[in-house]
């Protein structure tokens, strides 16, 4: 009788490396959304079955880094806020009270980014309190470097880089940028650079509206804003 064997060490790490990959991707669906999410909506993130889908979450319970609530939605769990609060030095706690100021004070969405790569990570997202309608985006959106305004400020954190678009070095030179319809349709947004020591990675604030001028009257206290960062975050 013939006997079918494992596969080999390699086919072992390979479906190992999928099933780490897909729960990360999890983990991230959850962590983008405080108001919690499902589990069918987790495996549309993931890209895999609904069942597949509940191993992964369940796995994430277990450890704590997720809470399944009564609802049926899963949110955030006390492991997960260790885990960020580790975080370049808890670099969103840090920056959430001066991002919140600006955000109600401006009545515009504010958020945190860094470079990652050659992407850009939105660390915080902060909208005002009091307006009824706002631009908003998740925690952990990734965009390329090279498109918005938040892009261009941390490329102009950068060393210069061949090739790099006309509106790097001027950031550089002025302090800012404001782009339009980059990143989302119809939408400005402003930019400013967080200066850091090394090896902390290129960090900026923007600022987004349907309204230019709303990003230009706002301008200076963003400015302001990223000078005070910079001290804080060091």
């Amino acid at each position: 009788m013939m006997s079918v064997k494992d596969g080999g060490p390699a086919e072992r790490v390979a479906a190992g490396s999928q099933t780490l990959a897909r729960g990360l991707s999890a983990l991230q669906a959850v962590a983008s959304s405080p108001a919690g999410i499902t589990a069918q909506q987790v495996a549309e993130h993931v890209g895999v079955h609904r069942t597949i889908a509940y191993r992964l979450l369940s796995t994430l319970a277990q450890q704590r880094f997720i809470v399944k609530a009564e609802d049926g939605r899963y949110r955030p769990a006390a492991a997960l806020a260790v885990l960020g609060a580790s975080f370049d030095n808890n670099l969103r706690a840090l920056s959430v009270p001066t991002l919140r100021t600006l955000a109600d004070d401006l009545g515009a969405t504010v958020s945190l980014l860094v470079a990652e790569g050659d992407q850009q990570v939105a660390v915080a997202v902060i909208v005002p309190t009091l307006v009824f309608y706002q631009l908003s985006f998740h925690e952990g959106s990734r965009y390329p470097l090279e498109r918005g305004s938040a892009g261009l400020a941390l490329l102009a954190s950068m060393p210069p880089r061949p090739g790099e678009r006309d509106l790097v070095p001027q950031t550089r030179e002025q302090g800012w940028v404001i782009t339009h319809g980059e990143v989302e349709p119809d939408t400005y947004g402003l930019a400013v650079p967080v200066r850091r020591k090394p090896p902390s990675p290129p960090t900026c604030i923007n600022l987004i509206s349907h309204r230019q001028d709303v990003l230009i009257e706002g301008r200076d206290a963003v400015i302001a804003a990223a000078r005070q960062l910079s001290n804080i975050l060091g």
